[in-house]
């Protein structure tokens, strides 16, 4: 199977969540894996449907099958376990040369007494360096005054975020002012565990420069990493008062 055809597999929110469930098992559990009825259980659906993806998920290389024999009677049952690295290898290599060219400029750029813009810094003027490749008509625009418009400007965001590498999942709060990012399938995960102070400061950057360059500077953005093995937590909050339903503020 193609690369291609790898990543249209992972277009699928179902394979997105069985491949995510194995992939942030407990360490002490990640190489038995877990059958398809308990991925079912995990994750809603009956077991056959579970199956079904799983077996295109093993076709492509993005999933191993093996038998495990329970300390009963009965036959073994066939459990699953996801192939370390879900991301193909020219997408890895584009990610990090972007994140090796924001580097770059980094060290290029300095404050007025000399000293180098931290890895926040840089990934937040990357952030608005690059807005006309990524922020369309929005950029510039302001300031949201309704939860409507102001979850537009965060998926733009979150397209960036993809284009990075990640596959973000979306939660909101609070009428819409909050939303929780989980950061799944980190591009640069072994640069992150080594130096997540580098990384996860580019990426809070990253996430608080494109808000800012799209009219919203006005947020609190934290990034919890390693909330599980392979992923990590943003939650942003918007400060901007939104207008009252059915009038102007």
């Amino acid at each position: 199977m193609s690369d291609s055809e790898d990543v249209g597999l992972l277009r699928s929110a179902v394979r997105r969540d069985l491949l995510d469930t194995l992939a942030n098992l407990p360490a002490d559990r990640r190489d038995r894996g877990l059958s398809a009825t308990e991925l079912g259980e995990a994750v809603g659906l009956h077991a056959s449907t579970v199956r079904f993806h799983l077996d295109q998920l093993v076709a492509a290389g993005l999933a191993t099958s093996h038998f495990e024999r329970s300390a009963g009677v009965g036959r073994p049952s066939k459990h699953y376990v996801a192939t370390s690295g879900s991301l193909d290898a020219s997408q890895q290599a584009e990610s990090f040369g972007v994140l090796a060219s924001l580097l770059a400029e980094m060290f290029a750029c300095t404050h007025d007494d000399g000293s180098p813009l931290t890895p926040e810094e840089a990934g937040f003027a990357w952030a608005q360096r690059h807005a006309t490749e990524w922020g369309g008509d929005l950029v510039d625009a302001g300031t949201a005054r309704s939860a409507g418009a102001w979850l537009s400007k965060v998926g733009v965001m979150v397209d960036l975020l993809r284009d990075w590498g990640y596959t973000p999942n979306l939660r909101t709060e609070d009428s819409g002012r909050t939303v929780e990012v989980d950061l799944v399938d980190c591009p640069f995960l072994a640069l992150a565990k080594d130096n997540p102070q580098v990384v996860c400061g580019v990426h809070r950057g990253l996430i608080r420069g494109a808000l800012s360059t799209l009219g919203e500077g006005e947020t609190e953005t934290s990034l919890t990493p390693f909330v599980e093995p392979n992923r990590c937590l943003a939650h942003i909050t918007t400060r901007a008062d939104f207008a009252p339903r059915g009038g102007t503020r």
